[in-house]
């Protein structure tokens, strides 16, 4: 089912990490790009969804710098050839109205008449027909200049979302008037809000001309407006990047629910039964995964007697529970994560305090993906790092140099062609080579078969960081 209108357009926000979810998301590996719910990815879902009634290059995704390349990294296959998605990169997290509004001035440039599908990139919809026909309804009010929002006809006194107040009926069949935004209630007022029935969930999905969001910002957040209107005239000129980079950290820091959405008497919503959950949290996979006989979600290596209501997912390593109630156990290579299901929103905290610590278990999985291959840490201590490296056919890392650290490769398979200083040669099974401190090196699969490396570091610094590229083929 196209869209017969050329100028619509969707824009993904990805600029989260989903701490609510660790210890499966982290920062190089956030939530969007996680298998939560179904065989692919949630970003990879979310695209599909759109593809089937939009053409790729219509497609755009919002996201920070530091998660820029990642994205590209995990979309690869999906930003080949010609018409492919776009991704747009903030310089710094400046909250949705300035996503969005950074988003509106790029399709305004590329189309004045562009109309806008906003929407998370972590979501669930199950019933897609009915998403793709309360998207078309949107688009029909849209076009008449009004901001539009899907709001989800609610089946429980949810206290985790917004809720969104309806009107009269307003443009079009099924469409109404929003009267006002409410932020997460109280149980006592979300079974209130349920009695009252005009209460529909705020589901984050908006749809607007980027002409109309942009003149509702220059009404109520002025200064926003015009920063955005700086920045737009860079776009797509050599000082770009320096310029925007300038201007958006001095952009204020607001959701465009607050910034635009409750001061605006433009708002229509549209009434969607969509099989919807934004999986806020480890508790909310309750409502979109199968549970067992006992209640239970039990994924991965888990052996289980007798546990009700609970969540347990393991990664690798064997995991054995017995008799759990409401809980949600979640083991993966370096973390394991124990709590009860009603604490799942604390478990934020948890990211936080290992940030306060300065510990790595937020930032990264022991194996990163790379556009050359993959590397896993095996063990850390004091003054060493000891990684398992491999290395895709034709692939070579860049030609790198380390201040604080040096290295010994060992081959364990496949041949190494290895760049030190200004020597060339290869390395073969069970032959090690030594990187000494500030020597330039490259690593490098000049093979059919992967590479795989074990890799000794010491030095005084061992952090990802100490590393100065020299030249590099993916553009680092």
């Amino acid at each position: 089912m196209k869209f017969t209108n050329k100028n619509i357009y969707a824009v993904i926000m990805a600029g989260g990490t989903g701490t609510r979810f660790w210890p499966l998301s982290r920062e190089s590996s956030p939530k969007q790009m996680l298998r939560i719910v179904g065989e692919d990815t949630m970003i990879r879902q979310t695209i599909k969804r759109l593809h089937n009634f939009l053409p790729l290059e219509n497609i755009s995704i919002v996201t920070n710098e530091k998660q820029a390349f990642d994205l590209n990294l995990h979309l690869a296959e999906l930003k080949k050839g010609k018409n492919h998605l776009k991704i747009i990169a903030e310089p710094i997290g400046r909250n949705t109205a300035a996503a969005i509004g950074l988003a509106a001035v790029h399709l305004k440039k590329v189309d004045k008449d562009s109309i806008m599908i906003v929407l998370p990139a972590d979501h669930v919809i199950a019933d897609e027909k009915a998403f793709i026909e309360a998207v078309k309804k949107a688009v029909g009010c849209a076009d008449s200049d009004y901001l539009v929002t899907l709001g989800i006809k609610p089946s429980k006194p949810e206290t985790g979302y917004g809720y969104i107040k309806a009107g009269v009926r307003g443009q079009g069949s099924g469409v109404r008037r929003v009267k006002k935004f409410t932020e997460k209630p109280d149980k006592e007022t979300a079974e209130e809000y349920i009695k009252d029935g005009n209460y529909l969930w705020n589901s984050g999905i908006f749809v607007w001309k980027a002409s109309a969001i942009l003149d509702e910002m220059k009404k109520y957040m002025p200064l926003l407006y015009k920063g955005l209107i700086g920045i737009e005239r860079w776009i797509n000129t050599k000082g770009e990047k320096k310029a925007i980079e300038e201007a958006y950290s001095r952009l204020e820091s607001i959701s465009i629910d607050y910034g635009v959405l409750e001061k605006s008497k433009n708002v229509m919503v549209v009434p969607a039964d969509i099989g919807w959950s934004d999986v806020g949290s480890w508790a909310a996979l309750d409502g979109v995964l199968p549970r067992d006989a006992y209640g239970n979600i039990i994924k991965g290596n888990v052996v289980d007697i007798e546990s009700r209501d609970s969540i347990v997912l393991s990664d690798k390593r064997l995991v054995a529970t017995i008799g759990l109630k409401d809980m949600i156990v979640v083991d993966t290579s370096d973390a394991t994560l124990v709590c009860q299901k009603h604490r799942a929103q604390d478990v934020k905290k948890i990211v936080d305090e290992l940030r306060k610590r300065k510990r790595e278990e937020h930032l990264f999985h022991q194996t990163i993906e790379r556009p050359w291959g993959s590397y896993t840490v095996l063990e850390s201590g004091n003054r060493y790092k000891i990684k398992r490296l491999v290395i895709k056919s034709g692939a070579r890392l860049s030609l790198q140099l380390h201040r604080h650290r040096s290295e010994h490769w060992v081959v364990v398979s496949g041949t190494a062609r290895v760049t030190k200083g200004t020597e060339i040669y290869d390395v073969h099974p069970n032959e090690s080579t030594y990187i000494p401190v500030s020597t330039k090196h490259r690593l490098e699969n000049p093979g059919k078969v992967l590479l795989q490396i074990i890799e000794v570091q010491n030095g005084e610094y061992l952090g990802e960081d100490d590393i100065e590229r020299i030249e590099d083929d993916y553009r680092r």
